[in-house]
């Protein structure tokens, strides 16, 4: 007797297991897409996923679901480990109902979200559905809003990863965009809250899904997508790397390497030819962190939006560092409104969980312009006041060439809270670049004289003189020390060594008011 329950057991497994079935299986194979659990077996060691409410079934008595089985409900939870740290996940079954949304599947997905939070663990959700269950019609909206409610409550408690690996559309895209990082894939993964079929209807305009809502779109224009992948397995590998670069949650330091914090400390000449000594003279200011970093290893964050910033993960002497710095190869490195909210959200989410953060500074102003004024360059702009001056981390900058007027103040000044500045030789710290300070400075003596260009120049080598080098800036408490390029390296490795102490208290408060 107790063997044919046994028996029943397994094949009630087998069964809900198998999901969809052997030919919608077999389908999701065709289109170039793993199924849900071998998307977790990638996600996971081997053999430590352990599944959770596997048997739970819809309770829906309307539009001909009744009776219906879902197997799984369309989506599969549970926990394993990643480089051996716990990881709840939830990775919809498009072979079952489409991985349409009801109620039981959205408790399924919150009680894993509830768990994570409990125990301090990171959560995956990987989408791939056709959305609601329209069938269940409130229930399901209403089991959105608990996975949008949990969302919240665990935001700033562990990292949360989301993996667009199909079709995301309508309220259901609220959730990524509720998490810390958003992985799509490419042709496969698509975000959007009004599909094609309605934007055709509503607004005439005619666009293809891919068009509205692949990997061009939310990488390079709306800024949504962090990261791009080429496949399934390629979502997973970014995943794991990020992973490897965050605490499981806000109580704990990030992961360090040991075997990165012995090593020998070179310094690298290299560093000190890579900026041009024309300050108009672009570079990329990749040379620079991969230098800077332990094996030259930086995992860049939004690398196709706003790319006149850089933000991303290294390492230094195996301590996690979150890194934003200023693009001089893109619009010369100004700061605009893509700009001040992509760097504002990532710092952040740095200080949010405790990672350091390194700022590479050359910038020559906040872009100027109609429609910058008109989009709220102030008000974005001012995100990256607040957030640098609320953040707690250990903040060091590097002041590598231009640093001029509010935009120095927004990549982390001392006024603004850094803990430590330092300045090579070719830092330029002033209120404004040399042409535009002599023209406000010098108006009338230029207009006045006998030769207005031989006297401008002069007053362009008097201003460059004072203010073309951060001499000035340290003789006023500015800047902590100047530096060869080469030097750099060493002396941030040794201050973050002894800023892992650092503790700052701030006033009591239930949380400032960013200027959103």
């Amino acid at each position: 007797m107790a063997e044919s329950k046994i028996d029943q057991l397994r094949k009630r497994r087998e069964y809900l297991i198998k999901g969809g079935g052997d030919k919608r299986i077999a389908k999701q194979h065709e289109l170039g897409k793993l199924t849900a659990r071998e998307r977790l077996a990638l996600l996971f060691e081997e053999d430590t996923f352990r599944e959770s409410l596997l048997h739970m079934k819809h309770r829906c008595a309307h539009f001909g679901v009744a009776g219906k089985d879902f197997p799984g409900e369309g989506v599969v939870t549970g926990h394993g480990l990643v480089d051996g740290r716990p990881v709840y996940a939830a990775s919809q079954d498009f072979t079952v109902a489409g991985g349409s949304v009801g109620e039981t599947t959205s408790e399924k997905i919150r009680q894993a979200m509830d768990a994570a939070l409990k125990t301090g663990d990171p959560f995956v959700m990987i989408n791939d559905s056709g959305g609601a269950r329209i069938q269940e019609g409130v229930d399901s909206l209403s089991g959105y809003g608990h996975i949008f409610y949990r969302n919240v409550l665990l935001s700033g408690v562990v990292p949360q990863i989301s993996i667009i690996a199909g079709p995301c559309a309508g309220g259901a895209a609220y959730s990524p965009a509720l998490t810390d990082f958003i992985i799509q894939v490419r042709h496969e993964g698509q975000l959007y809250i009004t599909g094609p079929l309605v934007i055709k209807q509503v607004t005439g305009e005619d666009i293809s899904a891919e068009q509205l809502g692949g990997v061009e779109s939310h990488a390079h224009y709306s800024g949504v997508v962090h990261f791009i992948a080429e496949n399934d397995e390629d979502a997973i590998n970014i995943t794991r790397r990020l992973l490897s670069f965050l605490p499981s949650n806000n109580s704990e330091d990030p992961p360090f390497v040991a075997d990165l914090h012995d090593e020998e400390m070179i310094p690298d000449d290299s560093m000190n030819t890579i900026v041009p000594n024309d300050s108009r003279e672009p570079y990329d200011m990749h040379e620079i962190i991969y230098r800077f970093v332990d094996n030259g290893d930086f995992m860049e964050v939004q690398e196709h939006f706003a790319e006149n910033i850089i933000i991303g993960f290294g390492r230094l002497t195996g301590y996690s560092i979150g890194i934003i710095a200023n693009q001089p190869m893109h619009k010369a490195g100004v700061l605009d409104i893509d700009s001040s909210d992509k760097a504002s959200r990532f710092i952040r989410f740095c200080n949010a969980f405790n990672i350091p953060i390194v700022t590479f500074v050359d910038v020559p102003g906040f872009m100027p312009g109609v429609q910058q004024e008109y989009g709220g360059i102030i008000r974005h702009g001012a995100k990256m006041l607040f957030a640098y001056a609320a953040a707690t981390v250990p903040k060091l900058t590097v002041v590598v060439r231009k640093a001029y007027g509010g935009a120095f103040l927004a990549m982390c000044s001392k006024s603004m809270g850094a803990d430590l500045l330092c300045a090579w030789p070719t830092a330029e710290i002033a209120v404004m670049g040399a042409e535009g300070a002599v023209n406000v400075l010098y108006r009338k003596e230029i207009a006045d004289a006998d030769d207005p260009e031989s006297e401008r120049a002069k007053r362009l080598d008097e201003y460059r003189e004072t203010f073309a080098n951060p001499y000035f800036a340290a003789s006023h408490g500015m800047v902590d020390e100047i530096l060869e390029p080469s030097e750099t390296r060493a002396y941030l490795a040794s201050a973050l060594d002894v800023l892992k102490a650092k503790r700052e208290l701030r006033p009591q408060k239930k949380h400032g008011l960013i200027p959103l």
